[in-house]
């Protein structure tokens, strides 16, 4: 079981997307906060990172900046930011000196995970620290593909950005290992306990259940568990079990009866009353605001 790629594989919503663009200074653009997690790589020259609260981030040739709360920011070429204009209203210069890359994933942030909070509201990856070698040849393949007109091009494209995400929470995984959820993923008992969540969500798991996983007793499970993880472990499952349903919901067709069975309730009712709790919504209308993503698959 990969923890890292289920994570994000449930929490995503919808396709990623970028943009490539050259500017020549002056240039200052303002990003409107988002709904889901963005991010900016400096192919060329070099600029500042501006957000409310925080001092200016300078950026380099190469260095990648992942927003995982989506927030409002200003990407500019003065340290001030003055200037700046909606992105979307951004004109290409061709003979600029300034090139970058601008992408979003879309991320369902009402039951954000845990995982993400782990996350500061930004991550800094400066070309020259750290070795980071796969995350930068995935970068260089995607600059590559976002200025080909070959087939396949959107394909490459979707493929890349996934990956991306990937490589990048990789890299700030491996700078900050001492924290939580870094430190989580690499114990092996605490692993043992995800990975059995995360492989079998509908068992009627019990903390004993989880504490013979682990091989540790109920006590020292929970306080380890909350400790690295952030919660409780049978709160967890419920958060898990949740976040699974919110993507059935919002990617299949599955009656409740199917889905609460694939999330561990015995009934739709009590399925139904624990996703109103976790999600202030009943799962019919849950589904109903986000028709049109459904994709039918087996029962």
């Amino acid at each position: 079981m990969d923890l890292l790629s289920d994570i994000i594989g449930v929490m995503r919503t919808g396709r990623p997307a970028a943009n490539r663009m050259r500017v020549g200074f002056p240039w200052s653009y303002r990003f409107a906060p988002y709904d889901g997690a963005g991010f900016h790589v400096v192919l060329r020259g070099s600029g500042w990172l501006l957000m409310h609260g925080r001092e200016p981030v300078q950026l380099g040739p190469g260095d990648v900046v992942l927003l995982p709360a989506g927030d409002g920011h200003v990407l500019s070429g003065s340290r001030d930011g003055a200037g700046a204009v909606p992105f979307e209203t951004a004109v290409a210069d061709p003979s600029g000196g300034v090139e970058f890359l601008c992408g979003k994933y879309r991320l369902d942030r009402r039951h954000s995970h845990p995982l993400l909070a782990t996350l500061p509201d930004l991550v800094h990856l400066p070309a020259h620290l750290g070795d980071h070698s796969h995350l930068r040849g995935t970068l260089d393949l995607l600059a590559a593909e976002t200025t080909t007109r070959r087939p396949g091009r959107d394909a490459a494209l979707a493929g890349l950005l996934d990956l991306l995400l990937v490589y990048m929470i990789r890299a700030w995984f491996d700078d900050h290992g001492h924290l939580g959820w870094p430190r989580a993923l690499r114990d092996p008992a605490i692993t043992a306990v995800l990975e059995a969540m995360h492989s079998s969500p509908g068992r009627p798991w019990r903390i004993e259940d989880l504490a013979a996983e682990a091989g540790l007793s109920r006590t020292t499970l929970t306080r380890k568990f909350t400790d690295l993880v952030g919660q409780a472990p049978m709160t967890y499952l419920t958060h898990w079990r949740m976040t699974l349903a919110a993507r059935l919901l919002r990617e299949t067709d599955l009656g409740l009866a199917a889905i609460a069975r694939r999330v561990g309730y015995a009934s739709p009712f009590a399925f139904s009353h624990a996703f109103k709790r976790e999600f202030g919504v009943a799962p019919g209308h849950y589904r109903d605001a986000h028709a049109g993503a459904a994709q039918v698959v087996p029962g």
